[in-house]
């Protein structure tokens, strides 16, 4: 199959736009496509109560009698969740597959009398349902006896090859910067480029993320939400994992030297594990439509956590909330006011029209003349439309170009803003007043080249 770039190239007799580096690689593109997918802390913080375990716990502690990956990944799938992320071993060093690295494990457990793998049995569920399936493995080790020597690099490495080898296919690697004492009181100098390089050999199609990436950044808070300014670019080589320079993740640098785009990480519940005097404080659905607004309207990915309880299953608040989440979201945006539309641009590139926007095809789209950065497409409804949302995609394969837009739409002959914005990227949603009208116009103001934009769409949220 050919890739993104080459058929986008192939959608017109005539030139494309050049791409503007810095461009995402195929890995990161696919991952762009993901959207959303959920997180599961998970382990013997989950019976203990504590956040952060401090890795002098007994192994026995971590029995979930009823354990159901496939419940899991069910209620991920009915939620419209792309993925699962799982905390394969925390800070506490307690790993949830039987590793020969270590002995503080499931096999150690009194879990399936030592017989259990948890990664197994989610990784299984994950391919029965379509599921993408990713690991969490934090290389802060408050329970193995070599952290704080160079030795523990190498056990380090030998965990993630067992991960990475054993389970099949790997959408994505979740590195942790923190970096605490271990059982010895020692800190670890951590061997980045060799953590790196074992995953480039092992599932070189993974995305790597880290606060520094080196595929995916953390977005600097654990709140849900990027920025209505949010560049996928930074200076790469700034950052360090466990980065002090968190707040610049937020919104990405405009003339960043790297294709690094930001991952937004939340939990459903106030805690990352699972507590049940937490049951009543689940995020409503509109909560999570909210975060979803604000992270993947907002050119990010949505990394949602869902701990399991004790018993090993995702416990019935949790899955009420993502059911109705899923629910406003399909009510909401599954129904595409601008659909049918005539699009009409004021400046194009020949055989890059802009009717390429609205035509439902990922492979066309509008682009401008080159040395042209500013141009106005104007949108003619089939029908009056009332909304309340606007989207926008850029043609991202070709880098992200534009810095600044408006929205107008007509009434009575007269054209009146809106909405503003500055980034788009991969999809950037709009709210505005609610609006009803039957043409509609974007302003491109400012674009580091020639624009291009691949989608519009108009949405109301009263349709719930």
């Amino acid at each position: 199959m050919l890739p993104l770039i080459a058929l986008l190239a192939m959608s017109a007799s005539t030139n494309p736009p050049a791409p503007l580096a810095p461009i995402p690689a195929p890995r990161q593109l696919a991952w762009h496509k993901l959207e959303t997918y959920a997180f599961v802390h998970f382990g013997p913080n989950t019976f203990t109560g504590e956040e952060w375990g401090h890795g002098n716990e007994h192994e026995s502690v971590f029995d979930p009698k009823h354990l159901d990956c496939r419940q899991w990944v069910h209620t991920f799938k009915k939620a419209g969740l792309a993925g699962v992320m799982i905390t394969a071993k925390h800070h506490d060093g307690f790993c949830l597959w039987p590793s020969k690295f270590s002995t503080h494990t499931v096999a150690q457990s009194h879990w399936k009398n030592g017989k259990g793998d948890v990664l197994k049995e989610l990784s299984k569920a994950c391919k029965a349902e379509g599921l993408k399936f990713g690991v969490y493995l934090s290389p802060w080790d408050r329970n193995h006896p070599t952290y704080g020597t160079p030795a523990y690099n190498d056990t380090f490495k030998h965990m993630l090859r067992e991960v990475l080898t054993n389970y099949g296919d790997v959408f994505e690697v979740w590195f942790d910067g923190a970096n605490g004492e271990g059982p010895n009181g020692k800190r670890q100098v951590y061997d980045w480029p060799g953590f790196i390089q074992v995953v480039r050999e092992c599932q070189p199609n993974a995305v790597i993320f880290s606060d520094a990436g080196p595929d995916i950044r953390w977005v600097g808070n654990e709140e849900g939400h990027s920025a209505p300014t949010c560049w996928a670019t930074i200076d790469r080589d700034r950052y360090v994992p466990g980065t002090p320079l968190s707040a610049e993740l937020t919104e990405g640098k405009r003339d960043g030297t790297h294709w690094v785009p930001a991952e937004c990480d939340v939990s459903i519940r106030p805690g990352w594990f699972h507590r049940d005097s937490e049951d009543a404080k689940v995020k409503s659905p509109e909560k999570l439509l909210e975060i979803w607004e604000e992270s993947v309207g907002q050119n990010g990915n949505l990394i949602l956590n869902v701990p399991p309880n004790h018993e090993g299953l995702i416990s019935h608040p949790d899955v009420e909330a993502l059911l109705g989440w899923k629910n406003l979201r399909d009510v909401i945006y599954g129904h595409d006011l601008a659909k049918g539309a005539k699009a009409k641009a004021d400046a194009s590139r020949d055989g890059f029209d802009a009717q390429g926007i609205v035509d439902g095809k990922e492979a066309t789209y509008w682009a401008a003349p080159d040395n042209v950065t500013k141009a106005a497409i104007v949108f003619d409804l089939p029908r009056s439309a009332t909304f309340d949302r606007v989207e926008l995609d850029e043609q991202i394969a070709l880098g992200q170009r534009i810095a600044q837009f408006r929205i107008e739409a007509e009434a009575g002959g007269v054209w009146k803003t809106i909405g503003e914005g500055t980034t788009v990227g991969h999809r950037r949603i709009v709210r505005v007043p609610v609006t009803t009208a039957n043409r509609i116009r974007i302003s491109i103001l400012d674009s580091r080249a020639c624009p291009t934009l691949s989608r519009f769409a108009l949405y109301n949220s009263a349709q719930r």
